[in-house]
């Protein structure tokens, strides 16, 4: 995103592309130890972060990082009463550089948690990053997707690439898990 902030984008998906399971919650079962150890490294690195009212990140950290929360509740910025450093936002009220003003923030490194219609936005913003892991023993069929259309026929990669993301290499995070993770980048001269 050319601009004052620099916006990366985390998720882990199961082998069908889904974030949470048919009850709209993080299966068990998609959470593994090396995933939350390079998210929460990453976290560490960032200003502050977005999510969905649904999305959460339990680290040592998260009581004090900056957050924004999307959510229609308000008209545009409102204090967030669970965080202390938090607002909840709502892209039709404020803008994103206005809701990161509201942070204290005028530049600096946003990091994008989730999900699915906050991923969504972000792709249409620019993505400088993105950071999928995916956990090819699990399957969650009837999920949430972590993109809109994420589905039969259409993967999570797919989605990336439509929006001028291409991978970097696979890393393995857990062979045992067949957990691994490839960072997204802005198609070079696109």
């Amino acid at each position: 995103m050319p601009g004052p902030f620099r916006i990366l984008g985390y998720a882990i998906v199961s082998a069908d592309g889904m974030i949470a399971d048919a009850t709209g919650l993080m299966p068990q079962e998609l959470i593994f130890d090396a995933d939350k150890e390079f998210f929460e490294q990453e976290l560490d690195r960032v200003d502050a972060v977005v999510q969905g009212r649904n999305s959460y990140e339990y680290q040592t950290n998260s009581a004090g990082r900056r957050r924004l929360i999307l959510t229609r509740q308000v008209k545009a910025l409102a204090p967030d009463p669970n965080f202390p450093r938090g607002f909840l936002w709502n892209p039709a009220g404020a803008s994103f550089p206005e809701a990161c003003r509201a942070l204290g923030l005028d530049k600096g490194t946003i990091g994008i948690l989730g999900g699915p219609y906050v991923y969504k936005l972000f792709l249409e913003i620019g993505f400088d990053g993105f950071y999928l892991c995916r956990a090819a023993n699990v399957a969650l069929p009837g999920g949430v997707a972590v993109f809109p259309g994420v589905g039969p026929g259409r993967t999570p990669e797919d989605v990336l690439k439509e929006y001028g993301l291409e991978p970097g290499p696979v890393e393995t995070l857990d062979a045992a898990n067949a957990l691994t993770m490839v960072a997204w980048a802005p198609r070079s001269g696109g």
